[in-house]
């Protein structure tokens, strides 16, 4: 250890509490720095389970723990809750906004990992009728937009209402496309089964959409036709080379390879087609002579993970454009591993630095319960093997025994029965994004108005007045 005081030891800031952050925090456990993890979020998330939270398989408790809490033991951590709105790699400094009040936080190392956001390809205003899988928000809004449209089936008064109603549109086949679809037919045809007099839920019609020609494409051919295979047997709709151009309130357009142009008429729909990186890669690189972003605005970096001129700035996960590293948790884990040790190797005195290897151990999706597929190297296969493959992998990469423990409990209840643990929902969810668009806009006649396409039920307007009166009081 360095004989530094503490007032002058090396300061390292984080950005990112997810995969990347808190990996990169905890791997300076033991180091001789002072650590600073600053995130928008109050909780690590666990990405790649929020579809089980959209669909009442699992609580935000189990995926999205406290940062505090898992960095509680970390006496050289500290944690600050807020939007980082400005970089000054010159100065070295970082400017984070909660509420209405400015922190400017000062480093000697910065590692920056705010992964992703869903990208709608230029067209943001298809988010207020699909939402993305990004963020505990999404997850929630779309838990009361699939409860609520049997709800609001049941009510139906034609059979026109019924079946858009019924009818759940899932932009996108890659990993999250499929897990959700998978699971939206299973909670139709097993757990809401018999629970409606006016509808039989097992009529519900799931459409997977994707404009590519492939299922699962970057899994190969083999992976993706026994995901394509899995989900037809359960009802699911595959339509491929499908190409989405419009989205509102009663459905979504859709272009073919032929060019042909049709409607799909659905009340729930879900994007999970692209992602956009966090706007920071582009701060970073306007700040940085020779760094540049590509096309999805993820910084290329160096061959050691950082920008050009700056040799303490660090970029990892999502928001890294490194040729063959995948954007997935592995990806932000090793890449933070990586900046940690590098920053640790400086302290000792090591300027020399070896480039960035990426092990790729392998992906895979679910399919639905028993059914999943694997990559591991050369290695594919699928089915129920798979599935425990799946199971075990994401039980290890969640946070605290006690989430492993009631995840394994809400498992085995779903998986081997037919009810769900997490079905709850409100209308406030589905309108929270209304209620805020109206209090950043200071317009409620524009949320009314979103209010009324939306589809919703007859007291949406309520749901929405409460929804901002809660915000503004908030």
């Amino acid at each position: 250890m360095s004989t530094q005081t503490v007032e002058n030891r090396h300061r390292v800031v984080v950005i990112g509490s997810g995969f990347g952050g808190l990996f990169g925090t905890k791997h300076l456990e033991r180091a001789d720095v002072d650590v600073t993890l600053i995130s928008k979020t109050s909780t690590h998330l666990f990405q790649p389970l929020l579809y089980q939270v959209a669909t009442g398989i699992l609580s935000t408790g189990e995926i999205a723990p406290a940062t505090r809490l898992v960095l509680r033991k970390q006496k050289n951590a500290q944690v600050l809750l807020g939007e980082v709105t400005r970089l000054d790699l010159q100065n070295k400094t970082v400017t984070s906004r909660l509420l209405d009040q400015d922190t400017v936080t000062p480093f000697d190392s910065l590692i920056v990992a705010t992964g992703a956001q869903q990208s709608y390809f230029g067209n943001d205003r298809f988010a207020t009728y699909a939402p993305g899988m990004k963020t505990i928000d999404d997850a929630l809004e779309l838990r009361g937009r699939i409860l609520g449209a049997f709800e609001q089936a049941e009510l139906a008064t034609t059979q026109e209402q019924r079946d858009r109603l019924l009818t759940f549109v899932i932009v996108g086949a890659g990993p999250t496309g499929v897990e959700l679809a998978g699971q939206i037919a299973e909670l139709a045809d097993r757990t809401l089964e018999g629970t409606f007099h006016n509808i039989d839920p097992r009529d519900a019609r799931v459409v997977l959409l994707e404009g590519a020609g492939a299922v699962l494409g970057p899994m190969g051919p083999k992976l993706g036709g026994k995901a394509e295979r899995r989900l037809a047997k359960m009802g699911v709709e595959i339509q491929l080379n499908a190409m989405v151009i419009d989205v509102d309130a009663f459905g979504v357009t859709v272009k073919d390879s032929d060019g042909t142009v049709r409607r799909i008429e659905s009340a729930c729909k879900v994007w999970s087609a692209g992602v956009q990186a966090s706007p920071l890669g582009k701060m970073i690189a306007e700040q940085s002579n020779g760094t540049e972003v590509d096309r999805a605005g993820r910084v290329v970096v160096e061959p050691d993970l950082t920008v050009k001129g700056h040799p303490n700035v660090f970029v990892v996960g999502d928001l890294m454009s490194v040729p063959n590293v995948p954007g997935q948790a592995q990806g932000a884990i090793q890449g933070a591993t990586y900046a940690a040790k590098q920053i640790k190797a400086g302290l000792n005195g090591k300027a020399e630095r070896k480039p960035f290897k990426y092990f790729n151990k392998g992906s895979m999706a679910t399919v639905s319960r028993f059914s999943a597929v694997c990559q591991v190297g050369k290695l594919e296969f699928g089915g129920f093997l798979a599935w425990l493959a799946w199971l075990g992998l994401h039980l290890y990469y969640l946070v605290g025994y006690r989430s492993r423990i009631i995840t394994v409990i809400q498992w085995f209840v779903t998986f081997l029965g037919r009810t769900r643990g997490q079905m709850a929902s409100t209308e406030q969810w589905v309108f929270a994004r209304l209620a805020l668009e109206a209090i950043s806009t200071g317009d409620d006649e524009d949320a009314e108005k979103l209010a009324a396409t939306l589809g919703a039920a007859s007291n949406s307007r309520v749901a929405v007045d409460k929804a901002i009166r809660d915000a503004k009081a908030g």
